[in-house]
């Protein structure tokens, strides 16, 4: 009751903040996107983590003023500043730029406790900075990353990867996957679950009451009607025909080159791709220092940025924070919409 009277008073979503590997770019990405105060008129942070690891990076990056308070619970936290959880008490060596085991023990740990708090509804939703898929694998973490891991913790199946900057949204159809494999997996069934998914999210998510989406073919020249590969005449076509019929606005099969190379994206609300690398260059090509990784198909709201671990220039000031800033506005607007309930599910 504590938690929603604190709600209740802020107006503000409360946001947390995995650490995520202490040896990459996610402290520094982190400490830079928070630095700027007026953040706090928007959302209540509360990063997962250790303040032990922010002074560390404060420091190395000469940035003293970055202020935080560290709080013992949920309970304690303070509207007006950035909150800090500490997610283990132990010494940890920080080696800026490495990948180790104790790293990724850490980020597991933050992950861990912040999952829990968005389960039992004590934060609004969950920002995840960059984690090292190897590192970070455990017992009770065999995941092939943050998203699936979120999913099985909420009780969800199916999820859907959406990739989100200022004129594209764009999910995929099959994600980390070998591309020897997309063909044999790229059935109705996955097609139909990725495409409900991406309807229903731009509604309920994004509150587009009727979302024009459009879908790639899996094919050069999306198959050239047979000749080049048959999964856009045996599967997708029938799906968009199917959709129509409903009364969705759905359009394709598309192929990929030209639809970027035209700019034919920016007439569609969503795009759903095919497979990983068909939908991710292009979105890295528009967006990639602004571009958010957005968990669809998940009753909590999850945003991260959109760049990984960045070893190689970890501690060193250079990393850019704006994909982050940029996750948790979208965060903050996502529930904001979700609230309002203007668009129905």
């Amino acid at each position: 009751m504590e938690v929603a009277h604190k709600k209740a008073k802020t107006d503000k979503p409360i946001i947390g903040i995995t650490v995520g590997d202490i040896n990459g770019v996610g402290p520094e990405v982190i400490i830079k996107a928070l630095a700027d105060s007026r953040i706090l008129n928007y959302i209540t942070p509360v990063i997962f983590g250790s303040t032990k690891v922010l002074s560390f990076y404060r420091k190395m990056l000469k940035m003293e003023d970055f202020n935080y308070t560290q709080i013992k619970s949920i309970n304690d936290l303070n509207p007006h500043k950035v909150n800090v959880l500490n997610c283990w008490q132990e010494m940890v060596e920080i080696k800026v730029g490495q990948i180790t085991n104790e790293a990724g023990n850490c980020a597991y740990l933050a992950l861990r406790e912040a999952v829990d708090h968005l389960k039992d509804d004590k934060i609004d939703a969950i920002v995840t900075a960059p984690i090292n898929k190897k590192n970070i694998q455990r017992e009770d973490f065999k995941f092939v990353g943050h998203t699936d891991f979120i999913s099985e913790e909420l009780g969800v199946k199916d999820n859907l990867m959406l990739m989100v900057t200022d004129n594209l949204r764009i999910g995929v159809a099959t994600a980390h996957i070998p591309v020897a494999e997309v063909s044999q997996q790229l059935t109705t069934g996955v097609v139909e679950k990725k495409l409900d998914i991406l309807i229903k999210t731009l509604k309920k998510d994004f509150g587009i009451r009727k979302p024009k989406v459009a879908l790639l073919g899996l094919n050069p020249h999306a198959g050239e009607e047979g000749l080049l590969g048959k999964e856009e005449v045996d599967i997708l076509n029938p799906i968009i025909a199917r959709y129509r019929d409903k009364g969705h606005l759905v359009f394709g099969a598309f192929p990929a080159d030209g639809f970027f190379g035209t700019l034919q994206y920016q007439k569609y609300d969503g795009v759903l791709a095919m497979y990983h690398d068909q939908g991710l260059i292009p979105f890295k090509m528009l967006g990639f220092e602004n571009g958010v990784n957005y968990t669809a198909g998940i009753p909590k709201v999850r945003t991260s940025p959109d760049h990984g671990t960045a070893y190689d220039i970890a501690g060193k000031g250079i990393a850019s924070e704006v994909s982050m800033r940029e996750a948790l506005y979208l965060a903050a607007d996502t529930i904001k919409i979700r609230n309002s309930a203007i668009v129905p599910e």
